[in-house]
């Protein structure tokens, strides 16, 4: 893959972020009637993370990807498997203190923490990029303000955005590490989907409660399922494969698709209003993208 020509290289990084934004943003999809359901958000989680490791790795066999890894790349695996299983908790235990909106719009500053780490470490992006995540900014701004009145508390916030800080690190670590740059895909999905399920199963230990609470019916199993497959191990693939192409600061602004088609699913799905402002911030979120992608420069 290091051998395809630039422009190859960021047809396939743009393809695999649009991918990776759609699968994430499938959430509602299967994450709604399982809270509906009454399935504890840790037994949620521990089940997505796990499946999904399961199939990864039961897919690795059939094709003999390596499995092996080295201490020093194992150790950052660990931290990467952290960054991206906490920026789920935190995103999850915010909606108790905020509303999911305001969540939403705060976790989408991860863009701008990418792009301020990246200059941080002296890559700095092209003004198409910073005005791209301007623009996305303002349309998950116009997508998912609260309505007045809506009590709001700083835990959900500060949590929110530790949410998006570990999601931004995440990116740029698997970007611009050295350590696991001969690591492939499938591989570094793997120990981070596994470092999760780890955690999660520790934290449930320490709440109290059985693993497969509220798991009752072929229906959760089925959504369990999907919810390992689709908005996480497909997710997941495609982003690091993203990150790799186009860079973790591109491929973050291609995370508004996530929004947008958690937006879509549930107008069309669960009857979900759409407004005329909803409509204009994802015309803007759009544009954005588009812009970002007919404008390539260098960085």
């Amino acid at each position: 893959m290091n051998s395809l020509d630039p422009s190859r290289r960021r047809a396939i990084g743009l393809a695999a972020g649009f991918i990776a934004g759609v699968s994430y943003g499938t959430n509602p999809l299967f994450a709604k009637p399982l809270l509906e359901s009454g399935v504890p958000v840790l037994v949620m989680l521990f089940f997505r993370y796990g499946i999904s490791a399961a199939i990864l790795a039961g897919w690795m066999l059939l094709k003999r990807d390596p499995f092996k890894v080295n201490g020093k790349e194992l150790r950052l695996l660990a931290v990467l498997g952290t960054l991206f299983a906490g920026s789920s908790l935190f995103l999850f235990t915010s909606y108790e203190f905020i509303p999911s909106g305001l969540a939403t719009t705060l976790v989408y500053l991860y863009p701008v923490f990418v792009a301020l780490i990246m200059v941080f470490l002296r890559f700095y992006p092209s003004w198409q990029t910073w005005l791209s995540i301007i623009a996305t900014f303002g349309g998950i701004l116009l997508l998912s303000t609260p309505s007045a009145g809506t009590s709001i508390r700083i835990p959900g916030i500060v949590l929110a955005v530790l949410s998006a800080l570990s999601y931004a690190f995440y990116l740029v670590i698997v970007n611009r590490s050295k350590r696991i740059r001969n690591v492939s895909e499938h591989t570094l999905t793997l120990y981070a989907l596994m470092t999760g399920t780890v955690l999660f199963a520790v934290i449930r230990a320490f709440q109290g409660g059985g693993l497969v609470e509220g798991v009752d019916s072929a229906a959760d199993w089925g959504n369990l399922v999907g919810l390992a497959i689709v908005p996480t191990m497909i997710s997941m693939l495609t982003l690091a494969v993203s990150s790799r192409y186009i860079g973790p600061t591109k491929t973050s602004i291609l995370g508004v698709f996530e929004p947008l088609t958690a937006i879509l699913i549930g107008t069309l799905l669960f009857g979900e209003p759409l407004t005329l402002k909803m409509g204009v911030g994802i015309a803007i979120c759009v544009g954005a993208v588009i812009f970002m992608i007919l404008r390539p420069s260098r960085q």
